[in-house]
């Protein structure tokens, strides 16, 4: 029975056996895991990501020691809960919170340019989630929720316009507050603002954003962003005596950024912020938050990564994550040695995956772009092969093409594929694609020049591709080895007939796929990818398994 497997690889990078304290490695979700949040239901924490417009949305993932990860759903993964058909890939789902009380699970996030803000609710965090509950009357973005025990009530914290909708400065927004109703599901009463700007509106600071209330000892603190997801990004807190305010900001904010640090420093982590904080059984507080790994300047291409990291606190009870000029570190002692003293995970450190498609449904880690309008995959047609039909949509358009991603979540790494499939005509093409947004891609593919079968490579311009290589191959139905490698500032494309030799194709610029040259939200994804290029077609692409090795010299 073939199985999907994983393996850590390099052991030392996850458990530094050779000290007395055991360590975990940083980030705990490596790659494109933003946006994190986090509850703790007596022993068991979970975390859920934005996943903006692939589908299944919402990642949700289980740990007992806030170390060793594994996804147990996706919050959103039936179509009718989420339509994406249209959405730009940096739109979609935007920012969520995960919470828990009496009983129940909650998730609050927004669905850019749909249906705005959100609810949804489940018994079990592994699923089934309920259809989303849009609180229309709750502007803005990144919701979070929270309930005020002792008094048995809750509310919804967000981000909106400034007051009166009047920008005094790029990039003014507020914090408000709404009473939510959490048993019939609605919010109620007036919106509060709660900050107007920022810490010190004198300086203009930028997007505040991704709220989250606390009931601390006797006091509530209210923690955000600040200075926007890019190299500025930070964390400030507040505190007032009542859930409504006022709220005052620490004279030492921010209590997490690595904007003051020299940009050359090596294996940076940077565009800390939008953290959300949990207290261990223990008695411990922790926070996980976004941050990036960039290879070179401010480019990265796995995109915004979820990080772990001790909370300590100031003698007059203020939450600190880093101080001054501290780094981020890429290990700290484990959370919680006394429930698991060699924790494993998947996720994190240099490791690899392996699927040889022997189940149905894919493995969790698999995502599409869009929601699928279709079964246009599967893996009984060809037992132990991916099956994927060949379809007009192609991942330069906003539908959802025959695209079966995996996220990049190492600037060194390999994905490799063996690919059959027999083209009929030069517009039919299946391969390989690493995937940043609809105009930044490049894809390494097998298709017909001339009549001829030939491994290409293509560069996206604009709406289409532009060809940069070919070579040809013997026989238009032999297998086809793919590979790609990612190694910092270059992508390495190479195809082999037989998995000795291989060809090596270009190495090409990977910084044309860095959101600092692309834009938006997400990281890069690998795809499975077969398209008729707008015609239609009736044939397939079969794929015999996947694999993808990490080899980040920071966790070796």
């Amino acid at each position: 029975m073939k199985k999907i497997f994983f393996t850590l690889l390099l052991l030392p990078c996850l458990l530094c056996r050779a000290q007395s304290v055991r360590t975990y490695t940083n980030p705990v979700l490596a790659g494109f895991y933003p946006d994190p949040s986090i509850c703790r239901v007596g022993d068991d924490y979970y975390i859920v990501n934005s996943s903006f417009a692939y589908f299944p949305g919402l990642p949700v993932f289980h740990s007992k020691d806030l170390v060793s990860w594994k996804q147990i759903g996706n919050a959103m993964d039936r179509p009718e809960q989420l339509p994406l058909l249209g959405a730009g890939v940096s739109r979609g789902l935007f920012a969520p919170t995960i919470r828990y009380y009496k009983g129940l699970y909650y998730i609050l996030c927004t669905l850019i340019d749909k249906g705005g803000n959100f609810v949804i609710t489940a018994k079990n965090p592994a699923g089934p989630w309920s259809n989303p509950v849009y609180l229309h009357n709750v502007t803005g973005i990144d919701p979070s929720l929270f309930f005020d025990e002792g008094a048995d009530k809750s509310y919804i914290i967000y981000n909106s316009d400034p007051p009166e909708k009047k920008s005094l400065w790029n990039g003014h927004r507020s914090i408000r507050m709404i009473e939510f109703d959490y048993r019939n599901m609605k919010p109620t009463g007036e919106e509060k603002l709660l900050v107007n700007g920022g810490v010190d509106t004198a300086k203009h600071p930028v997007w505040i954003e991704g709220p989250h209330i606390y009931r601390i000892n006797d006091w509530y603190y209210l923690m955000c962003a600040e200075g926007g997801t890019g190299y500025n990004h930070s964390e400030v807190i507040f505190r007032s005596k009542s859930v409504g305010g006022p709220y005052v900001p620490w004279k030492d904010n921010p209590i997490l950024t690595q904007r003051q640090l020299n940009p050359a420093r090596k294996n940076p982590i940077t565009t800390t912020g939008h953290a959300d904080l949990v207290q261990t059984q223990n008695g411990t507080w922790y926070a996980v938050f976004l941050g990036c790994r960039p290879y070179e300047g401010n480019h990265y291409n796995i995109g915004r990564e979820t990080f772990l990291i001790p909370v300590t606190w100031t003698n007059d009870g203020w939450p600190v994550m880093t101080k001054e000029m501290e780094e981020v570190q890429y290990r700290y002692p484990l959370p919680l040695p006394n429930v698991n003293k060699n924790p494993v995970n998947p996720y994190s450190g240099n490791f690899s995956f392996s699927d040889d498609f022997s189940k149905e449904p894919l493995d969790l880690r698999y995502i599409f772009l869009r929601t699928p309008t279709d079964k246009w995959y599967n893996t009984k047609d060809k037992a132990g092969w991916l099956s994927v039909q060949l379809r007009p949509q192609t991942v330069s358009g906003k539908e959802n093409p025959s695209f079966v991603g995996f996220r990049q979540q190492h600037n060194y790494a390999s994905a490799t594929t063996k690919l059959s499939f027999t083209p009929t005509a030069d517009n039919e093409k299946a391969g390989m694609v690493i995937f940043q947004n609809e105009t930044h891609f490049y894809y390494l593919c097998k298709s017909l020049v001339n009549g001829n079968p030939a491994v290409q490579l293509y560069q996206s311009a604009n709406d289409t591709m532009t060809l940069l290589t070919s070579q040809p191959l013997p026989s238009a139905g032999n297998d086809v080895y793919l590979r790609i490698e990612p190694k910092g500032a270059v992508y390495t494309m190479s195809f082999s007939t037989d998995k000795k030799k291989w060809t090596e194709l270009k190495n090409v610029d990977a910084r044309f796929l860095s959101t600092e040259t692309a834009g938006g939200f997400v990281g890069c994804v690998f795809g499975l990818y077969a398209t008729s290029m707008g015609k239609p077609s009736s044939g397939k692409a079969y794929y015999d398994w996947f694999t993808y090795k990490g080899d980040d010299a920071v966790f070796r």
